[in-house]
């Protein structure tokens, strides 16, 4: 029933690739529905009785790994288990890939172009700079 789950968690290529650079799939864990523990626990935090009441936060444990996620972002249980299979995939691709995983070549690119962005805004404040002593050279020659 949830293999349908997990093949939602891997966006298309033309949402995941925003930027120029395309992102290495090609270690992104697989998740085995054998591997996961999966428990429902009832949810905390603001909403009262309806919170309190009933069981949609979903605890989810990577057998393999030990790795767990506690998941209660929305109302409904079958959203909370989606949310936490995206969240375990995320945790799962930081443990075993490391500086290879989709989140730390995110985070490269993301440097990468805001360094470039800085070296772009120096370079053009240099030629202000450069620009306006060019000018007041030339007025006070004019003078």
């Amino acid at each position: 029933m949830l293999r349908h789950l997990v093949r939602l968690v891997l966006p298309s290529p033309s949402v995941r690739c925003k930027s120029t650079a395309p992102l290495d799939y090609s270690r992104y864990p697989k998740l085995e529905e054998s591997d996961i523990e999966e428990t429902f626990t009832r949810g905390s935090g603001p909403g009262g009785q309806a919170v309190n009441k009933t069981s949609n936060c979903v605890f989810l444990r990577h057998l393999p790994t030990n790795i767990t996620i506690k998941c209660h972002t929305h109302r409904l249980a079958s959203k909370n288990r989606v949310e936490a299979r995206k969240l375990l995939l995320e945790k799962l691709d930081l443990h075993l890939n490391g500086e290879d995983s989709i989140a730390a070549q995110i985070k490269a690119q993301d440097q990468r172009k805001s360094s470039e962005r800085r070296r772009r805004q120096n370079k053009l404040q240099e030629m202000k700079k450069t620009w306006q002593e060019r000018e007041r050279e030339d007025l006070s020659h004019d003078k």
